[in-house]
């Protein structure tokens, strides 16, 4: 707890950012954590509009994402996977992918059952655009922040992933 004297050297945004956390009591959990799903979504609406002018949203560039690191074709079972979603999804996603000549399918030569994905030309010059405006978008979003309190959300926000 700050002294009387430590409360007055604080300049009124300071005491006003100061009283908001120390008086939050866990009753204002919930404002907290509404909070924090309103920044997410502030967040997410900004890198969603900066990849829509690329013909991307991140679900899609999450998906060539895993296609460029994976280096070679992936079963779509496997990508489900690697993005926590389920089969439907992922098969819907390729669909659209494909509609727009980023991904191609492949049988697998291995299980007949089973089909790959693979990731086109375009979708690679496609997926390279989208982070590079990710990137940028990202940095621009977080720019207001001074590097010390992008440091301590980063961790925050990580402790917060480790604990789920």
């Amino acid at each position: 707890m700050l002294t009387r004297r430590r409360d007055r050297r604080l300049d009124k945004r300071s005491t006003g950012l100061y009283s908001t956390v120390v008086n939050r009591s866990r009753e204002n959990d919930a404002d907290l954590a509404l909070g924090l799903i309103g920044a997410a979504h502030s967040v997410e609406a900004r890198l969603e509009s900066t990849l829509e002018p690329l013909g991307l949203s991140l679900a899609k560039l999450g998906l060539l994402s895993h296609l460029v690191q994976a280096g070679e074709p992936l079963p779509l079972r496997a990508l489900a996977e690697r993005l926590a979603c389920v089969r439907s999804n992922i098969t819907q996603l390729v669909d659209r992918l494909e509609a727009d000549k980023l991904v191609a399918r492949l049988d697998d030569p291995n299980d007949r059952r089973s089909v790959r994905a693979t990731i086109t030309p375009e979708g690679r010059a496609r997926q390279e655009a989208g982070q590079k405006a990710l990137r940028g978008a990202a940095r621009d979003a977080f720019a207001h922040l001074p590097f010390a309190q992008r440091e301590t959300l980063g961790a925050l926000l990580g402790a917060m992933a480790r604990k789920q």
